[in-house]
């Protein structure tokens, strides 16, 4: 953290008198039992499809909850907790897991407990662009409102990494906070804020110097958007009121969560 100044043909062909007719079809009665029994076959088979289609949907349901689980589970989760939790068979959530580690979302530890896999972070780190697009127009604006530096800093890696930054527009000295730059989460009011909302807790944090000597945060948790650990706040080089800072503070993590909800 660094200070700076800164169509068709034109009709059909005549009918042929002496094509044979259909024999699916009687003029007097109408469709033949032949006839009705392709249509039933051909129901029965889209019957069959829509079975298959919904067998799919749980399926998926399953794994997706799987995830959930041992996410959730920070000492990782055996077949038996998993199958437990799920309400279904042993035999089902080893398909589940077979095919999760073949993607490379769960892996199984030396004590054949299932963890998340590395395939999971080749997908978060593709999502954080998205993430950072989102939050910017609350950025924005409470980087001119506060007339400081404001950034969103999300948890990786049992860290604190600053994903999006805003200087704002109109101040003679700022903060420059670098995009990327990662800090301990109990060190500093964007890596506290994240522990406070790890435990509910939604009012604005403050520091003090506990990163760069000089500065001071205001930070808040963004809650309410699931499988997201982060913190909205901005940094500034002279003393920030918390009593005027940290409403504009807590809107912008209201208003985060509401973009990517």
């Amino acid at each position: 953290m660094d200070a700076t100044a800164r169509s068709g043909g034109s009709g059909d062909p005549p009918a042929n008198p002496t094509a044979p007719a259909d024999p699916s079809f009687n003029r007097a009665s109408g469709p033949t039992d032949a006839a009705l029994g392709r249509t039933e076959a051909g129901s029965g088979r889209a019957d069959a499809v829509a079975g298959r289609g919904g067998e799919t949907s749980q399926t998926l349901d399953r794994g997706l909850r799987l995830l959930h689980l041992v996410a959730d589970a920070s000492g990782g989760l055996t077949v038996t907790e998993a199958a437990n939790r799920l309400g279904i068979g042993r035999a089902a959530v080893y398909r589940l897991v077979s095919a999760l580690t073949g993607h490379g979302m769960l892996r199984r530890d030396g004590d054949g407990r299932l963890r998340l896999g590395a395939g999971l972070l080749h997908l978060a780190r593709r999502a954080q662009p998205l993430l950072a697009e989102g939050a910017l127009p609350a950025l924005r604006r409470l980087a001119e409102q506060a007339g400081a530096t404001a950034h969103l800093t999300v948890v990786e890696g049992g860290e604190g990494v600053a994903l999006a930054v805003v200087e704002p527009s109109w101040t003679s000295f700022h903060v420059a906070y670098r995009a990327g730059a990662r800090h301990p989460l109990d060190l500093g009011a964007a890596g506290r804020a994240i522990l406070a909302g790890r435990a509910g807790v939604a009012e604005p944090v403050s520091s003090s110097g506990e990163l760069q000597a000089g500065a001071y945060g205001v930070a808040a948790p963004v809650l309410g958007v699931p499988g997201l650990e982060a913190s909205v706040g901005v940094v500034a080089l002279a003393p920030l009121d918390v009593d005027t800072i940290g409403p504009e503070v807590l809107a912008a993590a209201r208003a985060i969560t509401t973009a990517l909800s």
